[in-house]
């Protein structure tokens, strides 16, 4: 990629989600640093006015709940990690609640696991949380929720989830701040030679060899966890920036195309990636088919699926599992994410959107499958 073309990475990008580890938010165990991230948030509502749509993913719960519990040294009991975590998180949650407030922005707490990701049904239903969240122009406020699970305790500092978080909301872009200037080819402390590296692709094998282990005392990522989260972001089309937490309007220069950190490129297109994998999705669960009006509509104008369209439904499917979208003759016209399960669908076979509740005993989504859970097939 080019520097002209780097530039608009994330100048270009209209949904971002921002990542800070625990050293920074809460100035490497200190407690939690109402001025940095009152910083941040002034930095999040201007993008906000600015037309973007800004998810913050922060670490810290752990390390407040430390220090409010008067611990000095990180335990190792799983239990006595996720007792700080819930003692943590109720100040993390006021303090980014606070700021954003002040700066004119609506918050949103939302706790997530690994397995809320894994899950399709769940994942379908964290991701209409959030968008409707970002729609609302409301500021989601995302942590591992560390007092039922372990996984962030464990392996991570957040820097999975956040690219996990990425792919959900089909972010733009990913910036990772951290307490270092970005990546370097060899660890700076102990190589005076070391290379800073400006720009790479996302994923290439050489730069997890430059990464090496975990350097805080108080989170338990590093820039390994860096690298392997801007290339699962990847994976969905989204960029990767990581950049040093403090540096001044780091995320409003970014916005600009100013370069800073280390850019990590996605190889592939966002809607692109996001298309080829349900293109390639082997283990489709159904299929439902559609009448010759909503077959032409998929076709020439990609449009929604509508149940009022469907004729027949195959198949046992749950909601967010892979479903294929077929004609009145059993030609495969799409594949997508079922917004219904086989059993609600037969019952919202031709039926408008108005019944859903009336048949249901509430009303979800509009559509069977939305068009940007959908990927049309070759004619």
């Amino acid at each position: 990629m080019t520097g002209s073309t780097a530039s608009t990475a994330l100048r270009d990008a209209r949904r971002i989600v921002v990542k800070v580890g625990s050293s920074l938010v809460t100035n490497e165990g200190r407690g939690l640093d109402a001025a940095a991230i009152g910083e941040w948030c002034r930095q999040l509502a201007t993008l906000v006015r600015d037309g973007r749509e800004v998810v913050m993913v922060s670490s810290g719960a752990i390390a407040e709940g430390m220090k409010r519990l008067g611990w000095s040294t990180r335990p190792h009991e799983v239990h006595e990690l996720q007792a700080a975590a819930a003692v943590g998180q109720m100040g993390l949650a006021q303090i980014y609640e606070t700021k954003l407030r002040e700066n004119g922005l609506g918050s949103a707490q939302v706790l997530l696991t690994h397995a809320d990701l894994a899950d399709r049904e769940r994942y379908l239903n964290a991701r209409s949380t959030l968008v409707t969240l970002l729609r609302l122009g409301v500021v989601p406020v995302i942590n591992e929720n560390d007092t039922v699970v372990n996984d962030e305790i464990k392996f991570g500092d957040n820097d999975t989830l956040g690219a996990l978080v990425a792919n959900l909301v089909e972010a733009d872009a990913l910036v990772i701040l951290t307490d270092q200037k970005g990546l370097f080819s060899a660890d700076p402390r102990k190589d005076p030679q070391a290379r800073f590296i400006h720009e790479a692709a996302a994923g290439e094998p050489e730069l997890e060899a430059m990464a090496g282990g975990a350097g805080s005392s108080i989170g338990r990522g590093g820039m390994i966890t860096k690298i392997l989260a801007a290339k699962r972001a990847a994976g969905s089309g989204a960029s990767t920036v990581i950049a040093w937490g403090r540096e001044p309007d780091a995320l409003l220069r970014l916005a600009r195309g100013e370069a800073i950190g280390t850019l990590l490129v996605a190889q592939t297109a966002k809607h692109q990636a996001r298309k080829r994998w349900m293109a390639d999705h082997l283990q489709l669960r159904g299929a439902v088919t559609v009448d010759p009006g909503a077959a032409a509509k998929l076709r020439s104008e990609g449009k929604s699926l509508l149940p009022i369209g469907m004729t027949a439904v195959e198949g046992d499917f749950s909601r967010g599992d892979v479903i294929a979208i077929r004609d009145d003759k059993g030609v495969e016209l799409a594949r997508g994410l079922a917004n219904y399960s086989s059993v609600e669908a037969r019952m919202l076979c031709r039926k408008p959107s108005s019944e859903f509740e009336r048949l249901l005993g509430y009303a979800a989504e509009p559509e069977m499958v939305h068009r940007d859970n959908m990927v049309l097939l070759p004619a």
